[in-house]
């Protein structure tokens, strides 16, 4: 039985930083946000994860971001979506 974790942080970093000059991604992103689990499952069939402005179905064994709206918007080209587990709080 697997269970689903019930926050990620969402990362958008540009696409184009190829060298990052020893920088964790978290400092190239442009945007973050933690995002909990509704308890709803998307479109895609994943669970739907939402905060801070940014819903997302997650797929929670990837970590990969099937769906994403950035306030209410598709997510502009020239943006990646990294997903992380969310630090404990």
């Amino acid at each position: 039985m697997s269970t689903v974790p019930k926050r990620f942080e969402i990362l958008l970093v540009p696409e184009h930083v190829e060298d990052r000059g020893g920088a964790a991604v978290a400092d190239s992103a442009v945007r973050s946000a933690v995002v909990e689990a509704t308890g709803r499952h998307g479109e895609t069939g994943y669970p739907i994860y939402e905060g801070h402005g940014i819903r997302a179905d997650i797929d929670p064994e990837t970590l990969t971001v099937e769906a994403l709206l950035v306030d209410g918007r598709e997510l502009d080209y020239g943006l990646t979506a990294l997903v992380r587990p969310a630090a404990a709080r």
